[in-house]
């Protein structure tokens, strides 16, 4: 992946020195860039990997994903501080993972803590189980267990498995 950007580098600097101009511009180098773009998505299949901007796709995906749960979570706890008679339940549940490399677990486990009403509290010594506080048990534990899974999701896309 790496390999197949740094030869898109290398196509769009030729490019910008084949291109008869005085002074070299920005815009010459970005065009290269993009037909270069095209150039490495017509030939990827023979250098026997997969093409490298469908990898920044998904990580683009992820964050984005991250950033909806992080907003609609946001939002859950907003109500529940604002509301008169704060009726929640506060607890501790389990969750099992079927990730795992440790930067996988580990993806998760940030991505759920940096998502306001739910802390990750530990994590099991084989990787596969988390301890999970959330701050409304009944309310929230079916949306956490939910973001969990597609963070899942989107983080085995990343890492490809």
């Amino acid at each position: 992946m790496f390999a197949q950007f740094l030869l898109n580098l290398f196509l769009a600097l030729l490019w910008l020195l084949l291109v008869d101009e005085p002074v070299p511009q920005l815009t010459t180098f970005f065009t290269g860039f993009v037909v270069g773009i095209g150039i490495l998505y017509v030939m990827h299949r023979f250098f026997g990997t997969q093409f490298y901007l469908r990898k920044v796709i998904k990580i683009l995906y992820l964050i984005l994903l991250f950033i909806k749960e992080l907003l609609s979570s946001s939002y859950l706890v907003i109500k529940q501080v604002l509301t008169p008679n704060l009726q929640i339940t506060p607890g501790i549940f389990t969750y099992r993972t079927s990730l795992k490399g440790e930067w996988e677990v580990t993806a998760l486990a940030l991505l759920l803590t940096l998502t306001p009403g739910s802390v990750v509290m530990e994590v099991s010594e084989s990787g596969d189980v988390f301890y999970i506080h959330a701050m409304d048990l009944e309310e929230s534990k079916e949306s956490i267990i939910r973001s969990m899974g597609k963070f899942e999701k989107a983080i085995l896309e990343v890492t490809d498995r």
